[in-house]
């Protein structure tokens, strides 16, 4: 039985990838440049994308499950271009995963044997959840193994290790205070490169995306200070989030159900920490289920779950710190009482700051060049913004 298994995935395997895709040409061929145009890669990149798709072999993935509530998976199983079932067996080859598998017990054990051994320093190894380091690991074990054995035993000899999701990435959920387990990210355990995915859950794409590249150039993408991928962490939600420009010109739902609120007004009073969470939330969405399908376009705020520091540990009624000032520099005051618009007092104090700055001008110009005996004399000048106002 083993062997006519391998014949009908050998005879699968030899078929036209669009066809076990489930696509059409044209249609695989816009999947490998929406990859590309993911991952930042350069135009013309895509044919790269496609080769690798096409000739190389799928990459041997070993999954494995420690502290977490299962729902990376559970994102994963909703993924629609492609599906689970053509991620699994015609992308990567999902050959060991605790939920997945139809095996339990010593089968599915001999299965994450097998290979270990038939891919040795070949395979991709994705963990899911933190791991416990209290009391040397006993609060998860897999096997007889805690997490901390398994975790470094499968990663010796893997080619690549990914944390997808936040608990994996950083502790997330089980490591918020007083951490009774001790949870950490699996990078805390291990002395080899980790590729951080966070997100609870994170975004299915984000992890095709990265196993794609390594598929495609025997690398995985390039990462920030965190270990996150580039491509999916380096913007901060705030600047692609469709309510960014209510949140400029100082429009804000102040309660939950409040008109603003039912209008689309940005969230930030709410506790939005989307200026302070880096991901790609606001542009790659969730669920295949079309526009405005992720929290904030569902109408709840960020908790900025990608975050180390803030999702989980943060208040969720806290105000962000708003980390970009630009476009513009000077935001309207994120204090002041909903619709309070110019009077005149407000042009009476513009006009004369704009004298006193027009005055001071005239005087560096008249000074130029001349010494002077005193010294210069000013304060600190602060910068207007959410933050200061």
């Amino acid at each position: 039985m083993h062997q006519e298994l391998k014949e009908l995935a050998a005879a699968w395997a030899a078929r036209p990838v669009e066809e076990r895709l489930g696509m059409t040409r044209r249609e695989f061929m816009t999947f490998c440049a929406t990859l590309a145009t993911t991952l930042g890669l350069p135009t013309g990149a895509h044919a790269a994308v496609e080769k690798a798709m096409e000739a190389k072999r799928r990459p041997s993935v070993i999954w494995l499950h420690f502290q977490e509530c299962t729902g990376c998976t559970e994102s994963m199983l909703r993924a629609e271009h492609p599906t689970l079932e053509k991620l699994i067996l015609d992308v990567i080859s999902l050959d060991y995963h605790e939920t997945l598998f139809a095996a339990a017990g010593h089968q599915i054990e001999a299965a994450l044997k097998s290979a270990m051994t038939e891919n040795k320093g070949q395979y991709v190894l994705v963990v899911e959840g933190a791991i416990p380091t209290r009391d040397n690991g006993i609060y998860c074990k897999v096997a007889g193994q805690t997490a901390i054995e398994m975790t470094r035993k499968v990663a010796a000899d893997a080619a690549a290790v990914i944390a997808i999701g936040s608990c994996a990435s950083w502790g997330g959920m089980p490591a918020t205070d007083p951490n009774p387990t001790g949870a950490v990210g699996v990078h805390k355990i291990i002395d080899k490169p980790v590729v951080n995915i966070p997100g609870c859950p994170p975004n299915p794409y984000n992890f095709l995306a990265t196993v794609v590249h390594f598929l495609t150039f025997g690398s995985l993408p390039p990462v920030d200070h965190l270990n996150r991928p580039l491509f999916a962490y380096s913007r901060l939600i705030h600047e692609h989030c469709e309510r960014r420009a209510h949140f400029d010109a100082g429009r804000f739902a102040m309660e939950f159900g409040d008109e603003g609120h039912r209008k689309g007004y940005c969230l930030y009073k709410l506790g939005c920490k989307g200026p302070e969470t880096y991901a790609n939330c606001p542009t790659i969405l969730f669920g295949d289920a079309g526009s405005g399908t992720w929290p904030v376009g569902c109408g709840h705020p960020c908790i900025g779950c990608t975050e180390e520091g803030v999702g989980f540990t943060k208040p969720i009624h806290t105000l962000a710190r708003v980390k970009n000032l630009e476009p513009p520099t000077t935001y309207p005051g994120t204090k002041e009482p909903q619709g309070k618009g110019f009077t005149v007092g407000a042009g009476a104090v513009l006009a004369a700051v704009a004298g006193a700055a027009a005055g001071a001008g005239a005087m560096v110009a008249r000074n130029l060049g001349k010494g002077t005996d005193g010294g210069a004399s000013g304060g600190e000048g602060g910068k207007s913004g959410p933050a200061g106002n």
